[in-house]
């Protein structure tokens, strides 16, 4: 067999197992924040008695932001979001594997004591430490270390969401535009490859036992000429709440410069549990909590849904910022949905059948806006929403990209400007 077919062979068997190491990964880490949730909310309350008192949620979780910021000043400020981590790739093409441990106890704390944030953050650091150490530890893989890094990254995310192409779209779109490198030849297909054993692999060990349910799936849309008229409405609700989000993330990053060390994570923790206490949905990432919120929305009064959507916006960027970090995708796409479902139901009062439509809306319009890219955007909202729902998930996402751009153009033209 010649050299370069054998090295060719040798990093295909290698694109697969990583894609299977990196579905394991994930399986462990959903299964460990599953089982110390379970004790932390159930088993605990129950056999001590604490939960009739009524403040359980302020007390284990004001207690959660004290041991966070404890570990955290101990170790350092981890989890990273994944735009450090992929930025650190980049510039240095390694990421501190041996640190692998304190990566992954750092992400699964904030998710089991209630944090409303995502696992995405975490799982990324996790994933690129330990793609790094491969690449880094095996001769043949080590002129290709930064590749493999990013593509155990982007399966990471496509296992996670549940979208195969979510992986290729956010870790490529608009590398062009913003000036990163362009992915290796013959990448994209190591990936498909690393991709198609990390799905397999995980289907087999969630068979095996069931670590996350995910987000629930919404029935087929079939809008009526009302909801299409109505998109643009939608629309402006999408665009409103991605505005807020940013507006309200700035606001505690500035917050956080002021507030010191342990302190900001016990703070944090007390209003958070303070929250979860008058509306429990507002705990955790929200894939469980949007399907009891959808399935019990006539429960609810619609501007009670939008005044959800916005509080957890608030609450996602308060714990990111404040010390009980994680990601900001599953939180903002539960914002988004009770917003959407909010909006048609004070149009359409007591008809939810219009409800998915603008949801889909005001969701591809959110995530838009603050991801801008918009194919990945499209793509992660498939692990809720019908495939036909693309004919009106795109074009919202794009436009929404595209004012998201401006927008961050002209912030960025008057940061020159008052720098100048």
């Amino acid at each position: 067999m010649k050299k370069g077919l054998k090295n060719d062979l040798k990093l295909a068997v290698f694109s697969a197992i990583i894609g299977a190491v990196c579905a394991l990964v994930f399986w462990v880490f959903l299964v460990t924040v599953k089982w110390g949730t379970m004790f932390l909310w159930d088993v605990l309350p129950e056999k001590t008695g604490i939960f009739r008192f009524g403040m359980y949620p302020v007390i284990i979780c004001t207690a959660g932001g004290l041991l966070i910021g404890l570990f955290r000043k101990a170790v350092g400020d981890y989890p990273e979001n994944m735009m450090t981590v992929f930025g650190t790739i980049k510039k240095t093409g390694t990421y501190p594997y041996k640190k692998m441990p304190v990566l992954f106890i750092a992400a699964v704390l904030p998710l089991i004591f209630g944090s409303s944030v995502g696992p995405e953050a975490g799982m990324v650091g996790i994933v690129a430490a330990l793609c790094c150490w491969a690449g880094e530890n095996l001769k043949f893989a080590k002129e290709r270390s930064k590749m493999y890094s990013e593509i155990g990254m982007e399966v990471t995310l496509s296992v996670m969401f549940r979208s195969p192409l979510f992986g290729i779209f956010e870790g490529q779109e608009g590398d062009d535009e913003d000036g990163t490198e362009k992915k290796v030849p013959g990448s994209r297909a190591l990936y498909c490859l690393s991709a198609g054993a990390g799905f397999g692999c995980f289907y087999l060990l969630n068979q095996l036992y069931r670590a996350s349910e995910g987000f629930p799936s919404f029935d087929v849309i079939s809008p009526e000429k009302s909801d299409v008229f109505l998109s643009v409405l939608y629309l402006a609700c999408g665009l409103i709440l991605g505005m807020f989000f940013e507006f309200s993330e700035k606001f505690f990053e500035k917050a956080a410069e002021k507030i010191p060390p342990i302190l900001s994570e016990m703070i944090a923790g007390a209003v958070l549990g303070l929250a979860v206490c008058f509306l429990p949905v507002l705990k955790f990432s929200g894939e469980e909590q949007m399907g009891v919120l959808i399935r019990d929305f006539a429960l609810y009064a619609p501007i009670a849904m939008i005044g959800i959507s916005f509080l957890k916006v608030v609450l996602t960027n308060m714990c990111i910022r404040l010390g009980l970090k994680g990601g900001h995708f599953f939180p903002l796409i539960f914002s988004a949905v009770c917003f959407g479902y909010g909006v048609s139901l004070m149009v359409y009062p007591g008809d939810g059948s219009h409800a998915t439509f603008a949801a889909a809306i005001v969701a591809a319009a959110t995530l838009g806006l603050t991801i801008r890219k918009p194919l990945a955007v499209s793509m992660l909202l498939l692990l809720c929403f019908p495939v036909r729902s693309l004919l009106w998930i795109v074009p919202a996402a794009a436009l929404a990209s595209i004012i998201g751009r401006r927008i961050g153009s002209k912030e960025k033209n008057e940061r020159g400007k008052e720098e100048t």
